[in-house]
C-alpha cells in the first residue's frame, strides 16, 4: 500500500474527517452533547411535573397537597395528562376551610347553652361564673 495521495483527491481535507487509527473529535462531542440533551430534557420534564406540588407548599391545606401530590405521581406514572391538569387546577383553587367556623360556631353554641342552665357534657366542669372551661380541655384534675 502505498502513502501517496491520489492527484484527483482533494488535498487539503475537512476538519471533521480524521486519519485511520486516531479517534473521531466529532463523534465524541456529538456523543457528549446527546447525553447532556437527553439529561437536560428529562430534568424539565421532572420541573414542569413538579409545578402543582410546588404551588401547593405556599398554602397550608395539607389534604389539599396530598391530593394535589397522588394526582401528579399519577400523571406521572401512567402518562394520563388530565391527572395533572386536574393537579394544576386543584393546586391553583383556595379550597375554604369550613371545619374552623363550623367548630367556632359550635363551641359558641355550648357556651350559650351553658349560660341558659343547660349541664356541661360529661367530663367537663362548669367555671364558677358559668363558662366552660376553653375549647376542650378536659378538668378531671380541676376541681370545681
Amino acid at each position: 500500500m502505498t502513502t501517496e495521495i491520489h492527484p484527483l483527491a482533494p488535498h487539503v481535507l475537512p476538519f471533521f474527517i480524521t486519519a485511520p487509527g486516531e479517534s473521531d473529535g466529532l463523534m465524541t462531542f456529538a456523543i457528549l452533547f446527546m447525553i447532556a440533551a437527553v439529561l437536560s430534557v428529562g430534568l424539565l420534564y421532572l420541573h414542569l411535573h413538579s409545578i402543582p406540588e410546588r404551588m401547593m407548599h405556599q398554602k397550608a391545606n395539607k389534604a389539599q397537597f396530598e391530593i394535589v401530590a397522588v394526582l401528579a405521581l399519577l400523571a406521572l406514572f401512567t402518562h394520563i395528562n388530565i391527572f395533572w391538569v386536574a393537579a394544576l387546577l386543584l393546586a391553583m383553587v383556595t379550597v375554604p376551610d369550613f371545619s374552623t367556623p363550623i367548630q367556632s360556631i359550635a363551641e359558641s353554641l355550648a357556651r350559650m347553652a351553658r349560660r341558659e342552665g343547660v349541664p356541661p357534657p360529661a367530663g367537663q366542669v362548669a367555671e364558677p361564673d358559668g363558662v366552660p372551661p376553653a375549647s376542650g380541655e378536659a378538668v378531671a384534675g380541676k376541681e370545681a
